[in-house]
């Protein structure tokens, strides 16, 4: 048994913003499924959001975010986030070569979908993510304990269940081992790996959410998930992102004719709410027409977007061509684990962070850059709070695990398959007919009952797909309109008068025969 102060499950920005900033004399670990540099965030092109502008100002950073998620948001989060940013990235800044700047030595500020003002900071032109996670863990400090190819399964409560205490998890051995910490810090990401096109990192699959689900805490928001529109696309299969700073800086969406497929859909034509831009992709797709990006009218493309020409190349893209073939996929959820500003959920002693939880910052649709943003607020108020309120070491049983003697043929399918079945039923477009053959197919495997500890990985995560799927699904078949990431064929149009700030609310009922309760609640104002 193994006895910390802080537990991270989870090694993207927050997971390490959080780290960096706790007090020295307290014992943290970070559990990481595979390594340190195969995040979520490592992978991000595109920048961090701030109104640091001498025309921009919060209130307009806060239209934008209100604007982009349908109103779904939580204002008083909205507006705490944002009022922070330009300080946060201030901060950064101050402590090394982290952001791009202009020839006066001022923060280079770029424009993305969505936003009214240049806002966005980046670092190494699309490699923001890698620029900013370098520069953190270069500041890890030594109380910090880094576990890798350590899969968290299983978050463990105290007897009474009223309490997060600690963590099953398997090295790649199979060996089972428990984690126990005063404060429990879930940061393990999004689910983007459900669905057959993502922009995702191979081990986001949900982990973290079903795990906090099965635990009993709530989870908020699951239909809204974001379609980013422009992934490499190749032959059926997608390749890797190509961030919106490349519209940003002026490439426009086009059909193999070089036909503009923007025009009269939005006022801000290709650079307009991300859900907007994916479904007119779609569409496209959907007849059998290629969309491509046109980079034609940007200078220096290779040295301005260094990651993305890098993609393209090994891909065997002619960049000198000017046209990138695209297609949308999953790239961020904006629901998970229920959490305040601080990242307290429903459950003592459990936190989440980053892309695992929701703050209602992103409401039904995520503006684009306010993603590292809001990992990077959550892990600094946190570490604030950890580092006021102190730690009590507990009592825990020490013997060592062992897992029972049970031999079990699961019923589980195959991870493709659900990736499939979820893209085809439950992705950029829904409806009712499809959503009730997912919920059903979903339904068959029983995930939610299987005992985890003499599971295989590979099964793990099929579990955690599965669940993390079915909330996705009962969600999106619940909210009869669509809103921001979730769009309903058969309910075309945003529906105020019954769903405007509506949240749907999962919550196991553990120990009951009646495993899941779907709760309607209102927004807090």
């Amino acid at each position: 048994m193994i006895n910390d102060d802080v537990v991270i499950i989870g090694s993207g920005i927050a997971a390490l913003q959080l780290a960096v900033q706790l007090n020295n004399h307290l014992n943290v670990r970070i559990l990481t499924k595979r390594k340190l540099r195969t995040a979520n965030s490592y992978l991000a092109q595109g920048g961090i959001a701030a109104a640091l502008g001498a025309n921009d100002h919060p209130s307009k950073h806060i239209g934008d975010t209100l604007e982009a998620g349908r109103f779904h948001n939580n204002l008083d989060t909205v507006r705490e986030i944002i009022a922070a940013a330009p300080s946060l990235i201030r901060n950064l800044s101050q402590q090394g070569d982290v952001f791009d700047k202009d020839s006066n030595g001022e923060l280079f500020l770029g424009m993305e979908g969505a936003h009214s003002e240049k806002r966005i900071v980046h670092g190494g032109g699309d490699a923001t993510g890698k620029n900013v996670m370098e520069h953190l863990i270069s500041r890890l400090p030594n109380n910090v304990t880094i576990e890798e190819d350590v899969f968290a399964y299983e978050l463990l409560l105290n007897a009474e269940k009223t309490r997060c205490v600690g963590v099953k998890a398997k090295q790649s051995d199979g060996t089972i081992r428990k984690f126990y910490g005063s404060h429990i810090i879930m940061a393990s990401g999004g689910c983007g790996q459900l669905f057959t096109y993502t922009s995702n990192a191979g081990t986001v699959c949900g982990d973290g959410i079903a795990m906090a689900y099965l635990a009993g805490a709530e989870i908020v928001d699951m239909e809204f998930i974001q379609f980013h529109p422009t992934l490499l696309y190749i032959n059926g299969e997608t390749k890797g992102l190509i961030s919106e700073a490349v519209r940003g800086d002026g490439a426009i969406l086009v059909t193999e004719e070089g036909i503009p497929i923007m025009e009269g859909i939005h006022p801000m034509k290709d650079l307009g709410p991300r859900h907007v831009v994916s479904q007119r992709i779609y569409e496209f797709l959907k007849k059998g027409k290629q969309v491509f990006l046109d980079i034609s009218s940007i200078k220096e493309f290779s040295k301005r977007f260094p990651t993305i020409t890098a993609i393209c190349e090994e891909n065997g893209i002619c960049l000198a061509d000017g046209k990138i073939p695209v297609a949308p996929g999953s790239h961020f959820l904006m629901g998970g684990i229920k959490t305040d500003l601080m990242g307290r959920s429903s459950i003592n002693g459990l936190y989440a962070i980053g892309e695992a939880s929701c703050t209602g910052l992103h409401g039904a649709n995520r503006l684009a850059s306010n993603s590292l943003l809001e990992g990077l607020y959550q892990g600094d108020r946190l570490s604030k709070w950890i580092n006021s309120t102190g730690t009590k070491y507990q009592e825990f049983d020490s013997r060592d695990f062992v897992p029972p003697a049970i031999t079990k043929i699961l019923n589980l399918p195959d991870i493709q398959r659900i990736k499939d079945l979820m893209m085809e039923r439950v992705g950029i477009v829904r409806n009712e007919a499809n959503l009730k053959k997912q919920q059903t197919w979903l339904a068959q495997f029983n995930a939610d009952q299987i005992q985890l500890d003499t599971c295989s990985r590979t099964d793990l995560s099929k579990i955690f797909m599965v669940i993390t799927a079915s909330l996705i699904t009962e969600s999106a078949l619940q909210r009869t309109e669509s809103r921001g990431g979730h769009y309903r064929s058969d309910y075309p149009l945003e529906d105020n008068q019954n769903w405007l700030r509506q949240s749907i609310t999962h919550k196991k009922n553990l120990g009951l025969e009646k495993n899941n309760e779907l709760i309607k609640t209102a927004l807090a104002t």
